[in-house]
Parts: C-alpha cells; sequence; structure tokens
C-alpha cells in the first residue's frame, strides 16, 4: 500500500488531497511526472545517468537508485499518473535527521523560459542562494523519543538566513539539545573518513572533472540517526543523497562550476563548524533566532 512519506522535508508533500510524492513497504519512492518538460527530463536524466559505465559506482552511490516509471494512482485521487519509481533514501532508518539544501548561486539554466529565469532569480536573489552559493530548503530534527521530531513553522523562514544563522541550523542539527546548538554529534556525523565532509569531498572531486551534467536547482538531502549518536553503540549511520533533477541539462564539456561553487560553500561550512564547534550560539525557538 503506497502512502505519504514520513520523512520528506521539502517540495510538494501528498497530503490535503494535493499531488506528491508516495513509497511502499519496500523502499521504492513514487515521484509524479512533472509537467512542462520537467518529468520527462527528469525520466532522461535517471536513464542516462544509470546506465553512464563513465560514472564510478563511489560516486553513483549518492544518486537514488532509478527503477523506471510507472502508473500509480495520484495522490491528490486524480487516477493513474505516471511516476518516477525511485530508492527510498531513508527506509529502514529510525526517526533520521534529514536537511534538504538546495545547491548553486543560479537555480535556473539559461536555456530555460524567461518568465521561469525571472521567478528563479528572484527567489535566488530573495533567499541564501546567491549570496551562499545554497540554501536550507527543508530540515527535520529528533529530538528524543519524548519530544518527538522538530521543524521549523514555517520551511520559507530558513530559506534567507545570513551565513551565521546558516551556520547555527547546521549546528544544530548535530547537537544534543533541543534550542541550544552545541554540536555535540559534529565529530561522529560530519568528520570521519565516513562522515558527511569526507562524503560531500568525494563527490566535489567528480565534479572538478565531470562535465557532462549540468545540475540545476537539484539539492543534497543529508541525514543521520540520532538516537544511535546518543546510545553510542551503533553508527549514527550520515549519509548524502544527490536528489532533483527536473532541470539537468548537457554540460557540453564544460564544469559545472554553478553546482561545484555551492557544493564548496557548503564544504566550507562543515569544515569551520568541525575546526571551531564551540563559540558564542544564538538560541533558535520555531525557525527564528534569538541572541543567548
Amino acid at each position: 500500500m503506497l502512502k505519504a512519506p514520513d520523512h520528506q522535508v521539502a517540495g510538494h508533500k501528498a497530503d490535503g488531497g494535493n499531488l506528491g510524492p508516495l513509497v511502499d513497504d519496500s523502499g521504492r519512492f513514487y515521484k509524479p511526472l512533472q509537467g512542462n518538460e520537467r518529468g520527462s527530463n527528469e525520466v532522461s536524466f535517471y536513464s542516462s545517468f544509470s546506465s553512464d559505465t563513465k560514472v564510478p559506482d563511489h560516486i553513483a552511490r549518492f544518486f537514488p537508485k532509478f527503477h523506471g516509471t510507472q502508473l500509480v494512482e495520484a495522490s491528490n485521487g486524480s487516477g493513474k499518473q505516471p511516476h518516477l519509481v525511485l530508492e527510498d533514501v531513508t527506509f529502514g532508518r529510525v526517526n533520521p535527521s534529514v536537511m534538504d539544501i538546495k545547491i548553486g548561486s543560479r537555480t535556473w539554466a539559461p536555456q530555460s523560459p524567461q518568465d521561469y529565469i525571472h521567478k528563479c532569480f528572484e527567489k535566488d536573489r530573495t533567499t541564501s542562494s546567491l549570496r551562499l552559493g545554497f540554501r536550507l530548503s527543508g530540515i527535520q530534527i529528533f529530538q528524543s523519543k519524548e519530544s518527538g521530531i522538530w521543524k521549523p513553522e514555517k520551511r520559507s523562514s530558513i530559506q534567507s538566513l545570513a551565513a551565521d544563522e546558516v551556520k547555527l541550523y547546521l549546528k544544530k542539527f548535530v547537537s544534543s539539545d533541543a534550542s541550544t546548538p552545541d554540536s555535540a554529534f559534529a565529530s561522529i556525523v560530519y568528520g570521519g573518513s565516513a562522515g558527511i565532509l569526507s562524503q560531500l569531498l568525494e563527490l566535489k572531486s567528480w565534479f572538478e572533472d565531470q562535465t557532462k551534467y549540468h545540475f540545476y536547482s537539484s539539492s543534497i538531502l543529508m541525514m543521520f540517526e540520532k538516537e544511535s549518536a546518543l546510545d553510542g553503540k551503533r553508527s549514527p549511520r550520515p549519509e548524502i543523497k544527490v536528489i532533483d533533477f527536473a532541470h539537468v541539462f548537457e554540460g557540453e564539456g564544460v564544469i559545472d562550476h554553478n553546482f561545484l561553487g555551492g557544493l564548496s560553500s557548503l564544504i566550507k561550512f562543515l569544515s569551520e563548524i568541525l575546526t571551531f564547534p564551540d563559540g558564542c550560539e544564538t538560541t533558535i525557538e520555531d525557525g527564528e533566532t534569538t541572541s543567548s
């Protein structure tokens, strides 16, 4: 039986009669094909990427597995609609903390329609994308079994943060306390040979060479299991995935400097947190920051 994902933090959601993605009980994620050629563009990317023998396995693991397309009952009650069938990247995770980060200072491709370019440019300009090379799109943080999951009241509240506020959320993501970022788990989530920073650096090395694809408006999903970090007996399973490929275009032999620049900026933020985990912090409450 298909149902709405429990751990979706950004994008269109399948609730209240809206069209959105669904998941099953076997680890598959069903994403409705978007209109205006976005759906066919995403199918084309997955078909090309999944069969591209030049993509090394250690890079392919950062992308959801592709299982083709399928007609399934849409979440909005409109009957059977075509869906991408992908790997459910949070499948099997217990109370994961998840952060969706849209990468690139520019979320539009030069070949996009002018009205779309204008819309995206305005959002890039008014959020942190243009200033930082990325923006936070969504976040959920597991606090404890008693307190459950924390999310900002409005997702839009985290998209236009200043650099110090972005760093605050990146610290909160790996903190033990629900309100004051202490970066308690930064070393085992961001750091280490299997940590998120190491994975991002591995991905960056590929983007420094690959010229086949240009990724616009794609995101990096960061996740880990805080309960495992709290009990210290199991790995918190830090992991990244690159998602959302409706706006991927041919690279035509040119490095994707837009995505690479945003990725490098995110790496810099996480590197600074690992190097300087302490310092004067700010309390976060319901998506807003206040000095402590």
